[in-house]
Formats: C-alpha cells, sequence, structure tokens
C-alpha cells in the first residue's frame, strides 16, 4: 500500500525536475488560449490591419512581388520601419498557407507558442548554471504558466517572442563562453548575435557589454579569447551584410537595420502624456500623415522625422527628462495614470500590481546574487540594464520587455526562494526561543549549511526531493534540564 500510494509521488518529482515536462505543459496551455483567442487577428477591418500589423503590410508586400515595402495601410514603397526577420517569416507563412487567412493565423500563433515555450530550455539551463538546480525548476515552471507569457504570444503577430528566445540563447552561449574555448561555439555565437540583430537591433545594446564580460573572466584566468571573439565577430558581419547592402540600395542611403527612431521617439514624447505612446500622429492612424509620407516617400518623411526630434528636445529637455523617467517606472512597475482602472489591461490596477511585485523579486534576487557573489548574474544584470534603454528614450509598450521577462523570472524565482528560507529560519528561530523552557531545542541547520551550494546534478531527479527534505531537516533534541522543579514536565 505504501510502496503504490509513493509511485505517483515519484513521478510527480522527476516531472517536477524535467525541462522537456516544462516545455510541453507550457505549450499545451499556450494552444489552449490560442484556441480562443486567435479569431482577434481575423478582423477585417482595415483590411486586416490588427494581422500583424506593419509586419503583416510588409509580408503582404514580399508575397506579392514588391519587395520589402508598404509597411501601412496604404502603398509607401521600399521600407527601413523594421527589421526584416519576422516579417520574411510571416510571408513564408503567406505564401504557403494565405494571405490573412485564418490557416496562417493559426500556423503563426502556433510558431510564437513554439517559441515561447522553448524558452523553458534555456530558462532551465541559465537558472540551474547560476543558481542551482531547485531554482531553475521553479524558474522553467514558472515560466510555462506566466501570465504576460501566454497572453503576449497570442495577442501579438510581432517579433517579440522570437526576439526573447534568441536573446535567451545568447545570454545561455555567453555563460557557456566563459569557459569554452572552441571555435564553433564562437561561430554559434556570432550567428545568433545576427540572427538577434535582423530580428530587433534593440538587442545590439547589450552586445558589446556581455563580450566585455567574456573577455574580463578569460582574462582574470590568464586566458585569450582573441580568436573566439573575432570568428564570432566576421560570422556576425557575414550574416547581417547581405541584409543591409540589400536594404540601403533599395533605401537610396546607407541604413543598418531600421531608419525609424525620429518617429518612434517623438510617438513616445510628443503627446499629451496620457499614455506610454501617442498613436495619433502616426502615418496609420492619422490620414494627412499618410498621404504625406506616399507624397514625400518614406526616406525622406523619415529624415524630415529625425530633424523634428533634435528640434523637440532641444527645446523641451525638462519635458524629456520627466517622460523619461516616467517611462522608466512604467517598465518594471506597468504605473503610468494617476488613476489606474480595475481593468486587465496594461493600465489595470491589478496588472500594476502584478508586474511591481514581479520586478520586486527579480531586483531583490539581483541584489542577493551579487551580494553571494554569484559572478554568473553579471550577464543577467547586463540585460535588464541595457535592453531597456532606447525604450526609456522613445516609447513603451508591455511587449517591449517581453524579450528580458525570461530573466525578470529567473531573479525572481531566486528572490522568492531565498525569502522563503528566511522567514523559514526566523520561524524556527523563534520556536526555538519559545521551546527552551521546556527543555526542548529546536536545531535548525547552520548558516554555512544553509549558504552552501550543493551541487544538485549529481543527484538523480528522482532523489532530488529526499534531497530536499535532507538539506532542510530540523532536528529535536532533548536536552538536560537546567534545574528540576516539584512537577516533572511530562515530556521529559
Amino acid at each position: 500500500m505504501t510502496k503504490s500510494a509513493g509511485r505517483p509521488r515519484a513521478k510527480i518529482r522527476v516531472l517536477f525536475w524535467s525541462p522537456r515536462a516544462m516545455v510541453v505543459t507550457a505549450l499545451a496551455l499556450r494552444l489552449l488560449v490560442m484556441g480562443f483567442v486567435y479569431k482577434m487577428q481575423l478582423d477585417p477591418a482595415q483590411d486586416h490591419w490588427t494581422f500583424g500589423w506593419e509586419n503583416g503590410r510588409v509580408a503582404r508586400s514580399i508575397v506579392t512581388g514588391r519587395g520589402f515595402s508598404s509597411p501601412y495601410p496604404e502603398p509607401s514603397g521600399p521600407t527601413a520601419l523594421m527589421p526584416p526577420l519576422y516579417a520574411y517569416l510571416l510571408a513564408g507563412v503567406f505564401k504557403l498557407f494565405g494571405i490573412y487567412t485564418t490557416a496562417s493565423a493559426l500556423v503563426i500563433l502556433t510558431l510564437n507558442n513554439i517559441f515561447s515555450s522553448l524558452t523553458c530550455l534555456p530558462i532551465f539551463w541559465i537558472a540551474r548554471r547560476v543558481f542551482g538546480l531547485r531554482v531553475a525548476a521553479w524558474a522553467g515552471w514558472t515560466w510555462a504558466f506566466f501570465p504576460y507569457a501566454v497572453f503576449l504570444s497570442n495577442r501579438w503577430i510581432w517579433e517579440t517572442i522570437l526576439t526573447m528566445l534568441l536573446l535567451t540563447l545568447l545570454l545561455l552561449m555567453t555563460l557557456h563562453l566563459e569557459w569554452s574555448p572552441s571555435l564553433i561555439a564562437w561561430a554559434g555565437y556570432g550567428v545568433l548575435w545576427g540572427f538577434a540583430a535582423l530580428s530587433n537591433p534593440a538587442t545590439l545594446s547589450t552586445l558589446p557589454f556581455l563580450g566585455a564580460w567574456i573577455w574580463l573572466r578569460h582574462w582574470r584566468r590568464g586566458k585569450n579569447c582573441t580568436g573566439g571573439a573575432f570568428v564570432a565577430s566576421f560570422i556576425f558581419f557575414i550574416v547581417i551584410t547581405p541584409w543591409i547592402w540589400n536594404s540601403s540600395r533599395n533605401y537610396g542611403r546607407f541604413v543598418a537595420f531600421r531608419n525609424n527612431f525620429g518617429l518612434e521617439f517623438l510617438s513616445g514624447n510628443t503627446g499629451d502624456g496620457s499614455s506610454p505612446a501617442w498613436v495619433n500622429d502616426l502615418p496609420d492612424e492619422n490620414p494627412s500623415e499618410m498621404k504625406k509620407v506616399q507624397r514625400m516617400g518614406e526616406p525622406a518623411y523619415l529624415a524630415e522625422k529625425q530633424q523634428e526630434a533634435k528640434e523637440w528636445i532641444g527645446r523641451h529637455r525638462l519635458r524629456f527628462a520627466e517622460l523619461t523617467l516616467r517611462r522608466m517606472l512604467y517598465n518594471w512597475t506597468g504605473f503610468w495614470s494617476l488613476r489606474p482602472l480595475w481593468t486587465l489591461g496594461g493600465t489595470g490596477l491589478p496588472h500594476i500590481l502584478t508586474y511591481s511585485l514581479v520586478s520586486f523579486l527579480a531586483f531583490a534576487g539581483l541584489g542577493m546574487a551579487i551580494r553571494n557573489g554569484r559572478e554568473g548574474a553579471v550577464p543577467l544584470a547586463i540585460l535588464l540594464i541595457c535592453f531597456p534603454l532606447v525604450y526609456y528614450i522613445t516609447h513603451l509598450d508591455e511587449r517591449f520587455r517581453h524579450p528580458i521577462d525570461p530573466i525578470v523570472v529567473i531573479l525572481a524565482a531566486f528572490g522568492a526562494i531565498q525569502f522563503r528560507r528566511q522567514w523559514v529560519r526566523m520561524t524556527w528561530e523563534r520556536r526555538d526561543t519559545s521551546l527552551s523552557a521546556t527543555g526542548f531545542q529546536i536545531l535548525a541547520p547552520s548558516p554555512q549549511l544553509q549558504s552552501k551550494t550543493v551541487n544538485r546534478d549529481a543527484y538523480s531527479p528522482a532523489s532530488h526531493g529526499d534531497q530536499r527534505l535532507q538539506e532542510g531537516a530540523l532536528l529535536l533534541h532533548r536536552t538536560p534540564p537546567v534545574k528540576r522543579r516539584a512537577r516533572v514536565n511530562k515530556f521529559e
């Protein structure tokens, strides 16, 4: 009876420590949600504008033979408004399953959900490498059920989910290259950086700092990784050069990845401040701006917006500083308006409370990791600090932070576990004090044992539960009475 009852528990423990179980569960949950919400992408208003937004328009232009062009509701010629990777992925889906069809919506959303679910793997491996197996398991399962991950992978047909997977893989490769001299690994690092840049150039804000961290780690051990760094850089430029050359030729002047900084800057800074972004002056929302794009052409139009952005910041420096600080707060708390609503949207109070709690645990976990000397936490801090910088000065949306949400979840899991350990220790100390008068003493694990890093990789998955119990075991010892009274304690 006891053996048969223990078998399900053993199986559950094995599944809890299994990254594959995390991926399967995450995918099943996301596909279930997709079945209820995919019709949002099929709204025929504005010729299916919400189906991929600008990415959908560019993908349609590619499939219909007009090349990488016309990101707005009306034809506008060659574009450098967005990077190419996700637009070409969506174009491939349109080519196989039809433009703006139900089948295309299901396929591209399924790909989003697969990207989001596969992110469980690098989350697990990163957390295991930096914090140990327990944090890895909790971080992986947290991501499987993370509501923002489930929602965003089904709400937006955009590059966000693909960028998130690539950036998380880059962090994992960064930790791997801390010790690896393999040129093949360095070449793969260059390929990943190339694809990440073609998915979202904002990822490049972290590149010099992650590269410097790898070099510094090698230098401290007396190693030289210059050859590997050269290979990675060479492969990176091989990946991005064809797109830069082709885009610059079609656009009429040099364009690295995209050319819309001025437009995005004005969108986030020139409005009335009632929302993080002011979309009423964008060509897809403003007919007069759309006609202006068609009349001037996108290169001249974006060059004009670039100049307007420079003039605006020269005249409104204090306003720009205020909005930048508000965006920084919004990025980590979701708080923008002084009157948040009881809605589930991006400005609702439930969203603000959830976002703030997760961010608090993440930064608390990061602080504990740095204080405890976990050097592998430095690349995680680099992503948290550097990736949002461009959005602080332009405009923000919850999906813009999502590429670093896996790092937030890892650090939040570590922070929550550390807080729980501290609470348990304080609880046992209080019980020890209250029971000492009865002649008993509860001995909690020593601080040295609690702070000791356990190599959980040395244990099989089936034994992890027992190992956790052994680490947290509290020993009840009888202590000799100090003085016998007339009535002997019945426990003695």
